[in-house]
């Protein structure tokens, strides 16, 4: 049998070798790929970080130059002021002009109006009153009164809310958010307290007499119209006494009390001036002292500020309480701000007579005819000089250095410039 030759099989060794050495390089040239990713992704990082530097060097310096900017406009005294605007205002007659809200209210002896800041009115109210006298809660209601006479109406934003007719002359008028009235009613003995809600209504009659409470000097209505401030002017054996009287009308009357919650007394000064500022808070300003107290059911003297100067005036909103103090010996006056803590936050001095004073925001502004001053409640002096008419009232507006002025030539937007 012939045997079957067996095949060559040449088996080379080095196909093996030569295998690993392709995986070897394959391996190599990854990992060297792998550093270069790795070397790109650190420049893309490096790249990135270096631009949000910029970026965020960029940001600082264009808010140290806004800021440096702000800095610039409202820390310097402006002295000349430029009409940007003006809007024409139907107004005849003796017209007044209070801030009200978002606008001002325009009244007079034909009727009252309120107006918003592009001129136009949002609601108009007529009346025949000789001589009106207004009160506002902030920028809730309004009040408006016939001083001698018997008339009193009441509007809110809207407008109209109540009318009513008094038996007996109005002397003064105070007015709660919601439209709830207190008004002085002269007598030929005694004034007569007499509160009333806003369809006319009588809430509340209190009799005062000048032996015993004394002449109401002031009053004012809470937020909510449940508490009534008074103060009252009396003599008593031969000196002078003001006494501070809350009465409260929750419906927890004692009838002892006669709705009296709060008496204090007060000799030898008047105290012209008492003011809610606030459902909690309320100042009194007598000859010498600046009252503040506190509470909404009972309130109660929380701080007794001596004043050393002569008070010129008072003013007051929800958040400050303002005085003109006559300077003794340097001259001029001195204007201080308080807030509702009773912490003096503003004393500047400043020479000039301004018969008209008020708080707008966070600005104090006097003015008398033309002339116009303006402090912010940090002490920066905005503005000094005149405008171009007689000012009959005046408050900030939406802008830079940007003031409404009311005038005999209607409304007007102002900028103060240098």
């Amino acid at each position: 049998m012939r045997r079957k030759k067996k095949p060559d099989i040449h088996i080379v060794e080095s196909h093996e070798d030569e295998t690993d050495a392709l995986i070897d390089e394959v391996l190599k040239e990854l990992r060297e790929e792998d550093g270069v990713q790795e070397e790109i992704d650190e420049q893309v990082r490096k790249h990135r970080k270096s631009q949000k530097t910029k970026r965020i060097i960029a940001a600082v310096l264009i808010i140290v130059v806004v800021v440096a900017m702000a800095l610039v406009i409202n820390l310097r005294t402006y002295t000349t002021s430029r009409v940007s605007t003006t809007y024409e205002i139907n107004a005849e007659g003796n017209v007044s002009y209070l801030e009200f809200g978002n606008g001002v209210l325009k009244y007079s002896k034909d009727g009252i109006a309120l107006v918003n800041r592009k001129g136009d009115e949002e609601w108009n109210q007529p009346y025949q009153i000789k001589n009106p006298i207004v009160n506002t809660w902030q920028d809730e209601a309004v009040v408006v009164a016939d001083k001698g006479g018997n008339t009193i109406m009441v509007m809110d934003k809207k407008g109209l809310k109540g009318e009513m007719q008094t038996a007996l002359p109005v002397e003064r008028v105070s007015v709660s958010s919601q439209g709830i009235v207190c008004a002085v009613l002269t007598t030929n003995a005694s004034p007569k307290l007499v509160c009333y809600d806003a369809e006319g209504n009588v809430l509340v009659e209190l009799t005062t007499s000048l032996a015993g409470t004394g002449y109401p000097m002031d009053i004012s209505l809470s937020e909510d119209g449940k508490m009534l401030l008074v103060s009252y002017l009396s003599v008593q054996k031969g000196q002078i006494l003001t006494k501070v009287v809350y009465y409260s009308f929750d419906g927890t009357k004692e009838k002892s009390q006669d709705y009296e919650v709060t008496s204090d007394e007060y000799p030898g000064v008047v105290a012209a001036s008492a003011d809610y500022m606030d459902a909690d808070t309320s100042a009194v300003v007598t000859d010498n002292s600046l009252l503040i107290y506190k509470g909404a059911e009972k309130p109660k003297l929380s701080k007794n500020i001596t004043i050393n100067k002569k008070i010129k005036s008072a003013f007051h909103s929800d958040k400050y309480i303002g005085l003109v103090l006559k300077n003794e010996g340097k001259g001029g006056y001195e204007l201080c701000l308080y807030n509702k803590s009773g912490k003096k936050i503003l004393s500047e001095d400043f020479t000039g007579d301004y018969a008209n004073v008020k708080i707008s925001g966070s600005q104090v502004l006097m003015y008398d005819g033309k002339k116009c001053s303006v402090y912010t409640r940090n002490g920066i002096h905005k503005y000094q000089g005149e405008v171009d008419d007689v000012i009959l009232e005046i408050f900030p507006t939406f802008g830079v250095n940007k003031y409404i002025v009311m005038s005999a030539n209607g409304m007007e937007v102002v900028r103060f410039v240098k």
